[in-house]
């Protein structure tokens, strides 16, 4: 498989468990309890970090993975997917991050 299609298929995995119970999937647990959703959002964020500072490389792999399946989570109970955030990656892409957050904060 392919990116793109690693992505399309764990978006439909997520959206399959929308209709599973939370006892029998932990997608589904998580979907049932957004706030645990979002604490592990956070947990894996610092898990993240943690490796970045202790520059291991397969932990950083680890945890990231870690973090984007979560992130999709998250994505896939408020409706939304990986493409829309690469839709905004490509929206970005060759705009300085200085023009691109001073734009944003203009717009706010």
């Amino acid at each position: 498989m392919n990116n793109n299609e690693i992505l399309q298929a764990l978006t439909a995995v997520l959206e399959a468990r929308k209709s599973e119970s939370p006892d029998a999937s932990y997608v589904a647990s998580l979907y049932a309890k957004p706030d645990k959703m979002l604490e592990k959002i956070g947990e894996e964020a610092v898990e993240t970090i943690i490796a970045a500072k202790n520059d291991d490389r397969e932990q950083i792999i680890y945890e990231t993975a870690d973090l984007w399946f979560h992130c999709m989570v998250m994505l896939a109970q408020k409706g939304l997917s990986a493409d829309d955030v690469l839709i905004e990656l490509a929206r970005r892409f060759g705009v300085s991050g200085h023009d691109e957050k001073a734009a944003r904060n203009k717009s706010t």
